[in-house]
């Protein structure tokens, strides 16, 4: 017989555990006003962004914020960014990868306990529960209790606040993608897009259940960054640490008073696990349950204080300075802890990026010409002899106005061009035409050279006839019949 054990059997290991629900304990200190403060500010920039309004005159949308699909826009205040552009939202995506690389190597996980939405929204959640359940110890004896009316009815009113907060994040997303204010006379009239009210449902089902009820899984278990993080941080990142020289062995005040020298610092109150948002205890050690939140920075120096015992047991410290301090030397100060080589490198590179990006949207032009030759027929022979080309011309005018634009030939002696709306008797190799404002206006024109003419490359160039004068040029080829001399 076999001596295989089947998972399932009784007593063996299992790869799935239930998840107990954590309620972490409302906790005052620095570190937790500031989660406060990057919570407030991050909420309102989201929901708030799309009803910002800039003025853009009369042919741009006024939504400070916009990206216009059905136009193949993105407008950011005074930027506008076409599709050709898109170089430059692939910086800001690179240059967001850098600087979340920089701030790891850094301080850790500080992106994940502070400002990553999963983080933000769960933070907003759980003081929904306190709002309706009280603090940590009523919510477990809520937690514990059978059904019944009150649980029914405190489980009613926060899954409606839940639901409500998903909804309007939810709302707020779509509010990105058109006029905000348009949009939602739109939405609540039935007139909006059947894609607008499915984004609604899908985001307002993800954001209740993630924020409501996944939380801390999220992070520890559906999440890689915490996987990848481990290759950003090294002993010279800081991160929230126990400092087990200092506290071990624990025991409470009473038994320190008893036996004193016998017992180090920490009088072991579980404050620290108590107030987690993901329920763990930083005294085993970095782990990837720990989102550097620091809350327990802040509960653990409440306690010192209160036990007339140095503060810092729990503290932000990298490695270096942990085993400095073991060895009775003094640890850097924070602000040199930062400046180690990784992160010079991850914050030069992020610079220069940066630094690139802002010169090209300096000196880019809002004037650009695409130039597209006919392939079937290549050419075209006419009675006399001479040779025409046909050509699909696209002239963009990224300003938010009007403009004329002055298309020339540049090169292929003795050609002159058309278009469809020009007759063929006023060829000339100049042309002049009114552009729309941020708009892409296409052309067809029609080149015509002497007869004799080699195949040969040439230009077209187009210039804006106002203040700026921009010029773009676009190279193409004139082909004959009897090909290159």
């Amino acid at each position: 017989m076999s001596n295989l054990e089947p998972v399932t059997a009784p007593g063996a290991a299992r790869l799935y555990e239930k998840r107990k629900p954590v309620h972490p304990q409302k906790v005052d200190g620095p570190f937790r006003r500031f989660k406060w403060l990057v919570m407030v500010v991050a909420l309102s920039i989201y929901y708030g962004t799309p009803w910002i309004r800039w003025d853009r005159g009369p042919y741009a949308p006024d939504q400070a914020v916009l990206v216009d699909l059905a136009n193949r826009r993105f407008y950011m205040f005074g930027i506008e960014i076409w599709p050709q552009e898109f170089y430059f939202v692939a910086g800001l995506l690179i240059m967001a990868g850098i600087g979340l690389f920089l701030v790891t190597s850094a301080v850790g996980r500080a992106w994940c306990g502070y400002s990553c939405p999963q983080t933000v929204w769960t933070d907003l959640f759980q003081h929904v529960d306190r709002l309706v359940d009280g603090d940590r110890n009523a919510q477990m004896r809520l937690e514990r209790a059978p059904w019944g009316p009150k649980k029914i009815a405190h489980r009613a009113v926060k899954w409606s606040i839940y639901l409500a907060i998903s909804f309007w994040t939810g709302g707020a997303w779509i509010m990105y993608f058109a006029d905000a204010p348009t949009l939602t006379q739109e939405f609540w009239s039935g007139q909006a897009a059947p894609v607008a009210y499915a984004t609604v449902a899908v985001l307002t089902a993800t954001t209740f259940i993630l924020g409501g009820f996944m939380r801390e899984q999220v992070c520890i278990y559906m999440c890689p960054w915490p996987r990848i993080q481990g290759a950003m941080v090294d002993e010279k990142s800081l991160i929230v640490t126990y400092k087990h020289w200092r506290g071990e062995p624990r025991g409470s005040v009473k038994k320190a008073e008893k036996n004193p020298g016998a017992f180090g610092d920490c009088v072991d109150c579980n404050q620290c696990v108590a107030v987690c948002p993901t329920g763990y205890d930083i005294r085993k050690g970095p782990d990837i349950a720990c989102i550097t939140c620091a809350l327990c920075i802040d509960v653990c120096d409440r306690v010192m204080r209160e036990v007339g015992r140095p503060r810092g047991l729990i503290d932000y410290a990298t490695l270096e300075d942990c085993e400095r301090e073991q060895a009775g030397e003094p640890a850097r100060p924070a602000w040199k802890a930062l400046l180690h080589p990784r992160t010079i490198i991850y914050f030069s590179i992020w610079a220069a990026i940066g630094l690139g990006l802002l010169f090209a949207l300096g000196v880019r032009s809002h004037t650009d010409i695409s130039v597209a030759p006919d392939r079937n027929p290549p050419f075209m022979l006419m009675s006399d002899g001479s040779v025409r080309n046909a050509y699909t011309v696209k002239l963009r005018n990224m300003e938010s106005r009007p403009r004329d634009m002055r298309v020339a030939i540049e090169g292929l002696p003795g050609a002159e061009m058309w278009t469809d709306e020009i007759a063929r008797a006023d060829a000339a190799r100049v042309l002049t035409m009114p552009v729309p404002a941020d708009a892409t206006k296409p052309l067809r024109l029609y080149v015509i050279a002497p007869a004799g003419t080699a195949s040969q490359d040439f230009a077209f160039t187009v210039t804006s006839l106002d203040e700026q004068a921009e010029m773009d040029t676009s190279e193409t080829y004139f082909e004959t019949p009897g090909g290159e001399q």
